[in-house]
C-alpha cells in the first residue's frame, strides 16, 4: 500500500479512541484509508473533518441515473453542474436499458478512475448492486442508493422496456447507503427493507417523498450531499461484515426524517 501514497496527514479529529495519536488519514490511490497501529482500533470521523477533507481532496464521483435517464432539473444534474469531481455515467439506450450494456459503460467509467464513489438513483441502484460480483466492483469506494426501485414492479410498470436479469440481492462488498422513501411507487417498504438487509446497507428514510425525483419536487436536493457525506466517512473507518446471525435491527440502522 505504502507505493501509493499521495499524502499522509494526522487527524487530531478521530474520536472514541485512545489511540488518538497514533491515527492517520491516509489517501491511497484514490481512496480514504484509516490506519492505526493496533487492528482492533474502532474510531469515528467528525462531520467536520470530512468536510475539510473534502474540500482539500477532489473525491471522484460517478452518478447513475435510472430509466429513461434524468431531466436537466433532476437533482443528479444539479449534483454534477455543482460538484467538478463528478460526471454522469452516460447509456446509448435510456429508454429500454440491458443490463449488460448499462455494466459495459460503468465498466468504461469505472476503469478510467482510482476508484470512484456511486451516487445511483432508481433502476441506476440496481446497477450498482450488480457488482457485488463483478471484477468492476474493487474500484468502487462506496454508493448512495437513492430511491431504488424493485425489478419485478418496474418490470410490471413498463412490461417488455427492461432486459435486467434478476433481482440483484447478494451482498455488496462496498460500503452503501440507501435513501428511501415511505410512498415510493416503484418499491414497497417491505421491498426497501428486503433489499437493504440482503445489500447490508445502511438505510435512511426521508418520509413521504415519492419516487425522490422530480415529480416529487426534488430538483436540487441540498441534503443528499449530507447523506453523501455520512457514505464517505463510514468509508474511511474499516467495519468488519456482521454474521449471518446478526440481528435485522443490528443489520438495518434506519432513521425517518
Amino acid at each position: 500500500m505504502s507505493d501509493f501514497h499521495s499524502f499522509c496527514i494526522r487527524c487530531p479529529q478521530i474520536t472514541g479512541s485512545r489511540y488518538v495519536q497514533r491515527g492517520k488519514l491516509i489517501y491511497l490511490s484514490g481512496r480514504f484509508w484509516m490506519s492505526f497501529r493496533r487492528r482492533n482500533v474502532t474510531a469515528r470521523l467528525s462531520s467536520r473533518s470530512v468536510r475539510n477533507v473534502m474540500r482539500s481532496v477532489m473525491i471522484q464521483t460517478l452518478v447513475i441515473p435510472g430509466l429513461n435517464g434524468s431531466s436537466d432539473e433532476h437533482w443528479q444534474r444539479h449534483w454534477v453542474r455543482e460538484r467538478v469531481s463528478s460526471s454522469v455515467v452516460e447509456q446509448e439506450n435510456w429508454t429500454c436499458p440491458v443490463l449488460a450494456h448499462w455494466q459495459a459503460k460503468l465498466d468504461e467509467a469505472l476503469s478510467n478512475t482510482d476508484g470512484a464513489f456511486l451516487v445511483a438513483h432508481s433502476l441506476g441502484c440496481l446497477l450498482a448492486a450488480s457488482y457485488a460480483g463483478r471484477r468492476g466492483a474493487g474500484l468502487i469506494r462506496g454508493a448512495l442508493l437513492v430511491a431504488p426501485c424493485s425489478l419485478e414492479t418496474t418490470l410490471q410498470m413498463h412490461p417488455c422496456m427492461i432486459d435486467f436479469g434478476i433481482e440483484p440481492l447478494e451482498r455488496l462488498p462496498f460500503p452503501s447507503l440507501v435513501v428511501g422513501s415511505l410512498n415510493d411507487p416503484y418499491m414497497s417498504v417491505p421491498q426497501l427493507e428486503r433489499h437493504v438487509k440482503a445489500w447490508g446497507s445502511d438505510l435512511v428514510t426521508i418520509g413521504f417523498s415519492g419516487h425522490i425525483n422530480v415529480a416529487s419536487g426534488f430538483g436540487r436536493w441540498p441534503q443528499g450531499y449530507d447523506f453523501f457525506e455520512r457514505l464517505v466517512r463510514s468509508s474511511m473507518v474499516p467495519q468488519p461484515w456482521p454474521s449471518a446471525a446478526t440481528s435485522r435491527s443490528d443489520l438495518v440502522r434506519s432513521s425517518t426524517l
